[in-house]
């Protein structure tokens, strides 16, 4: 077993290869994420029409249901089949603060660091091999970083396409990752 007090060096260096890697994908590499979201059908007429309502910022399903009576109803079923059926979240007006968003992906890189640091020091002495602790530290990271956005796709109905780019990434995180933890492991 080795404290995580020991691992706290790994824990901030394998985060930060993260931030810089993720920098690098999403600017470097516009062209990877450049379609993960399409542009609407008469973008100008959907937000014209949208804007008077004055949609609080949040996340929204159209149409919806209050019971699972409502969900049964002829009334809903017509809805649905009318369309447009959707998920969409509305955020605040105004430019979205780059600072605030990298700063919390640099929150939450470390928090699924410290999570790997976490398994992979109750499972391995301080003297491990560095592929005993690449491999525990690498599939930790993986499931923080990839495998929830599955179920954006399974349930919703995001594209399948965004997700795999999505996991694809996750998987370079948590072998970025992996790396800086098997380097730096407590010997």
């Amino acid at each position: 077993m080795t404290g995580l007090y020991s691992l706290w060096l790994p824990i901030l260096l394998s985060a930060v290869a993260v931030f810089i890697a993720s920098s690098v994908i999403h600017m470097a590499l516009s062209f990877w994420h450049k379609d993960d979201y399409r542009k609407a059908p008469d973008e100008d007429a959907v937000m014209n029409a949208l804007r008077p309502l004055a949609i609080p910022p949040g996340d929204y399903m159209i149409p919806r249901c209050s019971s699972m009576d409502e969900m049964r109803s002829p009334e809903f079923t017509e809805k649905m089949k009318q369309g447009p059926v959707m998920i969409v979240t509305v955020m605040p007006n105004g430019q979205a603060s780059m600072t605030q968003s990298l700063t919390l992906w640099f929150v939450y890189s470390v928090v699924v660091s410290l999570f790997a640091a976490y398994v992979a020091g109750r499972a391995l002495p301080a003297d491990a091999p560095y592929l005993s602790v690449f491999r525990m530290t690498g599939a930790s990271a993986f499931m923080g970083y990839s495998l929830a956005l599955w179920q954006m796709s399974i349930w919703y109905r995001r594209s399948w396409t965004t997700t795999i780019k999505s996991t694809i990434d996750g998987l370079i995180y948590a072998l970025l990752t992996a790396g800086v933890f098997g380097w730096l492991w407590p010997r």
